[in-house]
Parts: C-alpha cells; structure tokens; sequence
C-alpha cells in the first residue's frame, strides 16, 4: 500500500506540475482530493483566481471553497465556488465525493451538460444555476435521495422535467427557471408534501397545471409564468393557506377566478396572473386576503364588470395592475374602488391602461396614497376637466392620461407634481396654453404632450428640464419663435415640434449629443437650415418639410454619418445638392422635392436608388441615375444659346398660353374634375382623391415597364402622382376575374378603419370608370422600395447580386408581422382575419420595416366567448381561401375561419424566414413537411434545417467567442419553438398573436441586449 502511494505522488508530481501538490495534500481522503484535482484540470479559465490557494502548501480541506465533514476525517462535504466566474465544464469525478452534502457552483461560466452526480447519497443541497449548462437534467439526479434543494435555474437545459423527480421525497425547493424546459409538468411533484417552492418560469412547458398541486399543504411559492400552459387553474391550489406567492402570468389560462379565492389565502402576497386568457368577474373576496401587497390581472381581456371596492381593505397593497381588460365605470357606483382604494396608504402603481372606463374622473383621485408613484388611465373614454385634487399626488413619477377624450387647461396641477419623471398626455382635447410652470417638473425625461389643442409659445421654461429625453409637442396649434432654451437642453433624445404654426427662424442648435430624431416639419419657419447640426453626430431623422425655408442645404450635413432619414421637402432651398449627402451610407430616405434646386444631381450613394429619393418640384436640376429621368445637364454653349432664345420662345407666346388654358378650364375640365369617384375614408386623416387620368400618368399608362407584380384580382404598378409629389404602389383590380370587385370591396373594409405601423399604409382608393367607359378600381398605397418578403428570402441567379438578410433583420421582420397580427386579431375595433399570410403579401420599407398588406380576401370575426383560446370564427364555414402552404390544415374540412388560422400561416413564414425553403419545396412530399423536416431535427440537428446565411452566420459567431455563440444558439432554438408552436396541426395547441409577439419580442430583446 505504502508503494501504491509513493507511485500516486510521484504521478501527481509530474502531471501536476513541480511542487504542486505536496504531502500534507495527500494526508487525506484519496479520493475525494482527486475529485478535487480533476475538477480544477476541467476548468479552462479562473479570473477571479479562486483556485489560487489549491497549491502544495495547504491541505485540501483548506483550500478555497472546500470544507470537510467534522465527523468523517478528510471527506469534503461542502464545495462551494460561486459567483467565481468559473470557465469550463463540471467534471464527472465530484461524483465520487460520497459525502458530499452541498455543491454550490452558481453564476460561473460552466457549459456542458450536467455530470452523473447520482451516487451523492448525502447531497442535500445543488445549485447549478445562472450557467450555460446544456442538455437534459439527468435522470441520475433523482438516485440523489437526500436532495432538499435542486437549482438548475437559467441555464440552456432542454428536454422534459424528469417524472422520477417524484421519487425526491425530501426535497423542498425546485427551481428550474429560465430554461428551455418542455412537455408536461410531472403531475408526480404533487406527492412530494414537503416542497415549499416549485419555480418553472420562463420554459416552454405545456400541458396543464397538475390537479396534484392542491395536495401541496406546505406550498409558499407557485411561480409558473411565461410558459404555454393551458387550461384551467386547479381551484384546490386557492385553498394552500400558506401560498405567498402565485404567478403563473404570460400562460394559456382560461377559466374564471373562484369567487371565494381571496378566502383561502391569508399568507398571499403577490397575485401575477397577466397576460392569460382569464374572464369573469374579479371576485370581491379578493379583497380578503389581507397580506395581498401585489396583483396583476393585466392584459387576459376578459375581466369585465366593475373593480370591487373590497380591494380598499388590502392596508398593504403596493401594486395593482389591472391593464388590458374590458372592466367598466358606467355609473358612480362604478367609480367606489377608487374612493376605497384611498384606504390603500402604501399603494405605490396603480395601472387601469385599455379598459372600458368612462366618464369624468372623479375628484377622490386626489385622495390616493401620498406614496402613489404610477398612475395609468390611458386608453380608455375618460372626458372632462382632470381633477385639480391629482396635484395632491406629490410623489407621483409616471402619470399616463394619453387617449382618452380629456380636455381643458393643464395648468391648475401639473406645477404641483414636482417629482415626474413621465408625462403622457397625448391624444386628447386639452387646451389653453403649455404652462410655464412646466420647468418645475425638473425631474421629468419624457413629455408627450402631441396630438391635442394647446396654442400659444413653447415656454422657455422647458430649459429647466436637463433630463429630458423625448419632447412630443407635434399636432397641436403651438404659435411664435421655437425658443432657443428648447435646445439647450443636453440630454433631449428625440424631439418633435411637426404640425403647428411655429414661425421664425430655427434657433442654434449645436453639440446635442444625444439628439437622434427631429421633426420640425409642417409649421411657417423661414431662414436658413442651421449649419451647426453637423455637431449632433447621432441624428438618425431630421423633418423639415412643408415650411418656408429658404437658402441652400448646408454642405455639413453630409458629415452626419448616422443620419438614414432626411426630409426638406416644400420649402424654398436653392442651390446644389451636396455631394457629401451621397456619402452617406447609412441614408436611405431622402426628400427634397419642391423647392428650388439646381445643377446636377449625384449618382452615388442614396441617389443610386430611384425609388429612395424624392426630387420633384425641383425644375432645374438635371442629371442623375437613369431610373430618375431628369433631363441632361446642358454643355456650356447650350446654356448661352438658352438665354439668347428665352425672350422669343417663351416670353412673347406665354401670355396667350395662358389665356388658352383659363378658357379650356372654365368649359371643360372643370366639368370633368367633379366626376365622381369614391375616396378611403378615415377617422380624421384626409386622403387625396385621384381620378383615373392620375393613375393612367403616374403609371404612363399602366406600362409594363412599371409593373411590379400580378395576383390573383389584379396587377400593381409603380407609379409617381404629380400632384402628391409621391412614389406609389397602384393595384389595379381585373374586373373580368371573378371575386375581384368583391377583393375590392373586402380590402377597402379591412382598412378602413385600421392604423398600424405595420400594415401597408393605404394612401385613397379610386372607384370610376376608364377611358373607355369601364368599371376601373383601384388601391393607391406607399410605394415600398425593397419590395416584398418572399424576393428576399429566395434569390435567383447570383446569391450575392443582392444582400443576404441577416439573423437580427429577420428576427425584426418577424416581430413586425407578429405585431401587425396582433393588432388585426386582438386590439382593432374590428377584429380581422387576413386569410391570406405569406412572405409575397409582406412588403419592406426604405429600413427594412415589414408591412402587412393584401387584405383582398381577409374577414372581419366576432369574439365568441366560449372560444378555448380566445381565437373566434365567422358566422358559417366557408370555402378554402388562401395560398397552398400556408393554409392551416383544419380548413380542408370546410371549417369555420378563425385567427387560429393566420398563427398557422405565420408559423409557415416563420419556418420559411429561418429555414429558406418554401412550403411547396420539392422536397417536401409523401408524409414531409416544412412542419415535420423542421420538428424532427429540433433541437438537436438544428443546423441542418436553418438557411445557409444563417448558419454562416453562426458559425462566424462561435469563431469569435462563446459567450455569443450562446446568444445566436439560444435566439435561433428560441424563433424555432415559436414557429413549429404556431404551426401546430391542432388549433388548440397553437398560440395565439398576442403570445408568439409578446414571445417574439422578448427574443429579439434578449439577442440584442
């Protein structure tokens, strides 16, 4: 034994290094030192130098971290290193460590997948978490019979929640959040009677919550948000009288709350059940559970009826968030929670965005906790004066009154609130002037005060405000000088002043450094553009369009390398067009039509781009890219020999010209311009009319040359309306195809009423008849330069003739559409059913931004209110409508429309951005699908469905460092999960909108952060 030993040192000593190990290390226990020494070799990075007193001079029982049992000499029975920042992978050999009872090694950097740690008979406490550990969580971990703790939080762990964990009958806390977690929740937890917290949030899981869970006596903590559970909540769980906290938001959930709930839960403290799909009534017994400090029924859209007062007797209530719903204040009964809520003297947030609340505010508001931070009624049909008694809300930092119809002057309580830091107020009919008293909220960093009826100056006082970030004053009838205090405020971010009648010059605006958006447009200023905006090197937006300014564009604007949208249309500038503008290459929006412009216009840059600029108006400029058709400059004898003919060729015949045309106006054309003809129209915003001689010369005649596109009720033609000075988009239905007129009709009503950044902005709508005598409809809309989707996604010809969208412009591409179905489905006043998604119906603007259009076939739906999942149907089935591929799969039985159908269609195109392949592939055929190709490769084989580009992209990623590698691995497993969600075959699996962009958005916030 003694030479067994010297030959272990003497191998130690040569592997380890030269004293590096020494005999007071080797005194102990043999096997668990080795342990110790395999899992330092695994580790590949130390930052933190934890490992720095694992040297020859100390046992090991002294080494950082390590700490042996009292009673069983030399055997480790903690191992704790974290927060160490600890680089590598979890050696297998701590398995050996038999008496080992804690094993802490949270937030470090191990990956890999987690070691058989299963003969740890004496483990009683794990923490793996905030690691990047991959795989599955071992089944081994479950022989691990004394484990009380078991934390395997954010970490990359796949797969299923092992049943066998049922066996842990000792165990009290398991947290595995923040994974990628799926399947079932083992309905086996439910007879572990002594957990205390089961924590699952942020996972992918499905299913139900166990019934089992009810059983749970010695249950404090329920935390199951942000998963895809589904079906009722288990009433027996209400009844868990030591419960200190339940939240299961961002769910499936469906039901309505027990009207006892408040009665079973003395110890609650914080009710999370937002974003779900609850109904019904808010129970009044919630008010009985005296320790509630926080509740968020937020944003399920099905509670109705009035808040009950019973709420005023939670003493410690600190949060209520009550947004997204459809509760009501019909009368003044309706109105007692808040008179009740005044009891509530540690309310902090009060939030009741997007309800149904209507009538005047009343003056108890003012009456609400002195502690009140947040205070949210936006969004609902409040009117009237707001309350001088608000000003008694001194602490408040956030009050948000925006679209709603309040009115009247602002300046009898906003100089009281001395501590806001946001101010909404937009969208509303408030009057008389913008107080100065404003400048004493010298805390506040967002104003949005646009889009009512204030007149009079901007005060100068807004200089006090050194915090601010956003200024809103658009769309109101502001008058007199911008002050120069505005600009004097260093930190402003963005700043719109458009649509008032602003005059005078544009004052100094000079080392903004924060300054990204400026709109001054659509007010009277005159004078020159100001030089000194070259110093705001982080402006992306400047609008000065539709003023009176004259001189020539500054040379300096060509050095704002950061700038992607300039518009100085209709104002007076002459002079050249700078070159340094075609310098820059992030600009892809330019607008300088109707001014007075001249020389030659340059060909590199944005000006490559005909579709990008706008030049109209501009009558002496010549030059340019072909596709602009501005006339050649002259040579220098072309010029003389102008001059020398003007007097004889325009001036002597001009005067009889226009006599001409006076008396062809007065009896002819004016007869023809009260043709009529039928305009979109819309809630407040003026379309232009056009008639079909307009759309004839925007379109020269419908040529082939400006065709961009045919369908299946119509061809769409490019075109430039001379009036507008603007590039369209003209669809022209086919009259002589069937269901065209009816297209027609269907695509008006789908747009009537609807507004929404990602939808395709319809511009008027012409209804008459042609040259010849015949019907002739038509749909004008913003012209979108780079086209649709489905050109992007599939190249033909040489794959670099054009650039290869990349993982994060897909991953917004998506968030867009998602954003544009969620509003058609979920928040216009009208729900729709487009019927028709695909990546050809997705068209990108001049910044990539996608707009949803063709609504030719799309049907509005009313919410039926026993819909499992909150989609609903029309009034009959119908026939199948939509494209083959992306039409979900319940249609080819005849069955009823729904909005489950468009989350089906926008799986496909989800599948279809990330994969590159189009559901009618070759090959997919027999028993494969895009469906099923992508799902059974998931999420072990992952590379193998993405487009080329994409896993390019990852595998540049994982060259560069892992931590980033991570990030495009977890982003891509991430879009994937969403996408083969919501191309489920049953509806009843699939997501609705509001979750795959509620899902979307959080992705694309977590890659980008």
């Amino acid at each position: 034994m003694k030479f067994f030993v010297l030959i272990v040192l003497a191998v130690l000593l040569l592997s380890y290094g030269a004293g590096s190990i020494v005999c007071a290390a080797l005194l102990g226990n043999d096997t668990d030192m080795m342990s110790l020494i395999d899992f330092k070799r695994a580790i590949t990075d130390d930052p933190k130098g934890a490992f720095s007193s694992w040297n020859t001079n100390i046992h090991f029982c002294n080494w950082q971290g390590v700490k042996c049992s009292l009673t069983q000499r030399d055997r480790v029975e903690v191992l704790d290193l974290s927060e160490q920042s600890l680089v590598g992978q979890i050696s297998p050999s701590l398995g050996n460590m038999s008496y080992l009872a804690s094993l802490n090694l949270s937030r470090s950097k191990f990956s890999g997948q987690i070691p058989n740690l299963g003969r740890l008979q004496e483990l009683m406490f794990l923490d793996l978490s905030y690691n990047s550990l991959q795989g599955s969580i071992p089944v081994t971990l479950t022989n691990c019979s004394s484990l009380r703790v078991l934390d395997l939080s954010r970490n990359l762990l796949v797969g299923e929640i092992p049943a066998e964990i049922a066996l842990l009958s000792n165990l009290t806390r398991l947290w595995l959040p923040y994974n990628d977690l799926t399947r079932v929740i083992p309905p086996g937890l439910g007879n572990i009677t002594s957990l205390e917290h089961i924590i699952l949030m942020y996972n992918q899981l499905e299913g139900t919550i166990p019934d089992e869970f009810g059983k749970l006596s010695n249950m404090s903590n329920l935390l199951l948000g942000e998963n895809k559970l589904s079906g009722r909540i288990p009433e027996s769980v209400f009844n868990l009288s030591l419960l200190n906290q339940i939240a299961l938001e961002l769910n499936m959930l469906v039901g309505s709350l027990p009207s006892s709930i408040g009665d079973g839960l003395p110890n609650l403290q914080r009710l999370f059940l937002g974003g779900n799909m609850l109904e019904g009534l808010i129970p009044d017994s919630l008010g009985n559970a005296s320790e509630l400090q926080h509740i968020s029924l937020s944003y399920n859209h099905g509670f109705r009826g009035q808040i009950p007062p019973s709420l005023g007797k939670l003493w410690k209530l600190n949060t209520l968030g009550l947004d997204g719903n459809s509760l009501e204040t019909n009368d003044s009964r309706g109105w007692e929670f808040l008179d009740a809520l005044s009891n509530c003297t540690l309310l902090e947030m009060l939030s009741l965005y997007g309800n149904l609340l209507q009538g005047v505010l009343p003056n108890s508001v003012g009456n609400l906790s002195s502690n009140l931070d947040n205070l949210v009624f936006g969004k609902n049909m409040l009117y009237g004066l707001v309350p001088s008694s608000i000003g008694n809300l001194h602490r408040l930092t956030k009050l948000g009154l925006e679209e709603n119809n309040f009115s009247g002057p602002i300046d009898g309580w906003i100089a009281n609130l001395a501590s806001l830091q946001g101010l909404y107020l937009q969208h509303n009919y408030f009057t008389g002037k913008i107080p100065t008293s404003i400048g004493n909220n010298s805390q506040l960093s967002e104003l949005f005060l646009g889009n009512n009826q204030f007149h009079g100056p901007i005060p100068s006082s807004i200089e006090n405000l050194q915090q601010l970030l956003y200024l809103d004053l658009s769309y109101n009838n502001l008058q007199n000088h911008i002050p120069q205090e505005v600009f004097r405020v260093a930190t402003i971010a963005q700043c719109s002043l458009s649509h008032n009648s602003l005059e005078g010059q544009i004052p100094y605006i000079n080392n903004l450094q924060q300054l990204n958006y400026l709109d001054l447009s659509s007010n009277k200023l005159t004078g020159e553009i100001p030089a000194t905006l070259r110093t705001c090197q982080q402006l992306q937006t400047i609008k000065m369009g539709w003023n009176f300014l004259s001189g020539s564009i500054p040379i300096s604007l060509g050095s704002l390398n950061s700038l992607i949208v300039l518009n100085l249309s209709h104002n007076n500038l002459s002079g050249s067009i700078p070159i340094g503008l075609s310098k820059l290459q992030l600009l892809t929006q330019l607008d300088l039509s109707d001014n007075q412009l001249e020389g030659e216009v340059p060909i590199n840059g944005v000006f490559k781009n005909s579709s990008a600029i706008s030049l109209k108006g501009n009558w002496r400029l010549c030059g340019g890219v072909l596709d602009l058709h501005m006339p050649s400059c002259p040579t220098v004898s072309q010029r003389r020999s102008r001059w020398e003919n003007y007097l004889l060729k325009v001036l002597v015949p001009i005067f009889g010209i226009m006599s001409l045309i006076l008396l062809v106006y007065l009896t002819f054309f004016r007869k023809r311009m009260l043709r009529n003809q039928s305009s979109l129209p819309s809630s407040g915003e003026r379309f232009p009319k056009v008639s079909y001689k307009d759309l004839a010369q925007a379109t020269e005649n419908f040529a082939e040359s400006n065709l961009i596109g045919r369908g299946s009720c119509g061809s769409v033609y490019r075109g430039k309306l001379t009036k507008e000075h603007m590039v369209v988009a003209v669809k022209v239905f086919d009259l002589d195809m069937q269901g065209a007129a009816k297209s027609f009709v269907s695509e008006c009503k789908a747009l009537r009423n609807i507004r929404h950044r990602n939808l395709l902005p319809i511009l008027t709508a012409c209804s008459t008849v042609d040259n010849r005598g015949n019907d002739f409809k038509a749909l004008v809309y913003e012209f979108m330069p780079n086209g649709n989707l489905d050109t992007w996604l599939h190249w033909e010809g040489d794959r670099n003739a054009r650039n290869r969208l990349d993982l994060s412009q897909r991953m917004k591409i998506a968030v867009d559409i998602a954003d544009a179905l969620q509003y058609i489905h979920h928040d216009c006043e009208s729900p729709i059913i487009h019927c028709d998604l695909k990546p050809s119906n997705i068209l990108l603007d001049y910044d990539m931004t996608a707009h949803l259009g063709d609504f030719g076939i799309a049907r509005f739906y009313m919410k039926s209110k026993s819909a499992a999942a909150g989609d609903s149907s029309t009034v009959g089935t119908v026939t199948v409508k939509g494209t083959i591929g992306y039409i979900a799969p319940e249609y080819a039985g005849g069955t009823f429309l729904s909005t489950s159908g468009d989350v089906y269609s926008f799986g496909i195109v989800l599948l279809e951005i990330l994969t590159g392949k189009r559901p009618t592939d070759p090959m997919f055929c027999d028993e494969l699908s895009i469906v099923s190709f992508v799902r059974r490769n998931f999420p072990d084989q992952m590379l193998h469905v993405l487009d080329a580009s994409l896993v390019e992209e990852y595998q540049d990623c994982s060259r560069a460092n892992l931590e980033e590698e991570n990030e495009v691995h977890q982003c891509l497993l991430s879009l994937l999960k969403v996408a083969l969600s919501c191309a489920s075959q049953s509806p009843n699996e699939r997501m609705n909108m509001r979750e795959a962009a509620t899902e979307l958005h959080a992705i694309n916030m977590s890659y980008i952060s």
